[in-house]
């Protein structure tokens, strides 16, 4: 099946090759589409129709292609970046929500919500090579700097699931407060941080031992505890912050990584899920699943200035480079 751009203007303009401006691309889990960000302008500037409730996206190294968790499609969907169009489905398992591109650029780590399972697919051969069992409703993916270690958190477990990514079998389980959903590495791969949406913390672990190091809680003055919610982690260039979502409370926490302290609070959009940093690292995009749009939050005054409409329910985010 392959979907074409909905805005033809703009698919002329690409082929006339005039977009120069690198892009944010998000998935919009209710609208079936993807739409995409121009940096420079801060505008929606394409959109495309994909399969359906996409949730997790990531490119390819070479920014070619996107791959798309189309989890009511029981899909991993790719991409031509350049065209739109989707070229094919790989086998991904039932329900695929997030997912992890290895280092080499060829395996990806599936977590699939309804089977218990961690499938890894090599992207090029387009077969599946493992499925691993894990824990009950899998979510949370990543893989570490090095590519030795692969992270699956289990939302009903309660646990974050370290991975042989030579083996593929879980080495160990690190318990975690309820409902793990985002892991996410450092980039020396020191580290490892995992969110607890409805626990409403942040665990730390160090990876030589899996030991915990720190656990991060959050409190916004005027907002009930039960809305702190965090979902989505990201490290800022030099690893020096962390920004964490907080779901239904409408912030993102911005973390200092050497004190575990929040330092500030930032208003975005109603039920902030994920974000992505521009490839300068000027700006940090959040997607805003109630409110329909994506925040902007410039990085040198951590504050959000603007707001952009996408489709219904924007979920997941990811760059591009437009110079790769």
């Amino acid at each position: 099946m392959k979907r074409g751009c909905l805005f033809t203007f703009t698919c002329l303009s690409m082929l006339a090759g005039t977009a120069v401006a690198d892009e944010i691309w998000v998935s919009n889990e209710k609208s079936d589409t993807v739409s995409v960000i121009d940096v420079d302008t801060m505008e929606k500037v394409r959109e495309y129709k994909v399969g359906d409730r996409p949730r997790g996206i990531a490119f390819s190294k070479d920014y070619k292609t996107l791959y798309i968790c189309a989890s009511d499609s029981d899909a991993v969907q790719v991409m031509d970046v350049a065209s739109g169009e989707i070229l094919y489905d790989l086998p991904s398992g039932e329900d695929p929500e997030q997912f992890a591109l290895h280092p080499n650029g060829r395996l990806l780590y599936i977590a699939n919500e309804d089977d218990a399972i961690t499938t890894v697919v090599d992207t090029e051969t387009r077969r599946v090579v493992t499925q691993i069992n894990v824990g009950v409703e899998p979510e949370g993916m990543a893989v570490s700097p090095d590519g030795k270690v692969s992270i699956t958190t289990s939302e009903t477990t309660n646990m974050a699931h370290w991975i042989d990514t030579e083996t593929h079998k879980i080495f160990a389980n690190s318990l975690v407060d309820a409902r793990p959903r985002h892991a996410e590495f450092t980039e020396d791969g020191k580290r490892l941080w995992v969110s607890s949406e409805i626990g409403g913390t942040v665990t730390v672990f160090k990876t030589d031992d899996q030991s915990e190091l720190a656990k991060i809680s959050f409190e916004i003055p005027g907002v009930h505890r039960d809305k702190i919610q965090p979902v989505g982690v990201e490290l800022n260039k030099d690893n020096s912050l962390a920004f964490v979502a907080l779901g239904p409370a409408n912030h993102l926490a911005v973390v200092d990584t050497t004190s575990y302290e929040v330092v500030k609070y930032i208003l975005v959009g109603k039920r902030v899920w994920h974000m992505a940093f521009s490839p300068d690292y000027k700006y940090l995009f959040s997607t805003n699943g109630v409110s329909g749009d994506v925040s902007v939050i410039d990085l040198e005054k951590l504050e959000a200035i603007k707001a952009i409409k996408v489709g219904r329910f924007p979920w997941g985010i990811a760059a591009r480079p437009t110079s790769k």
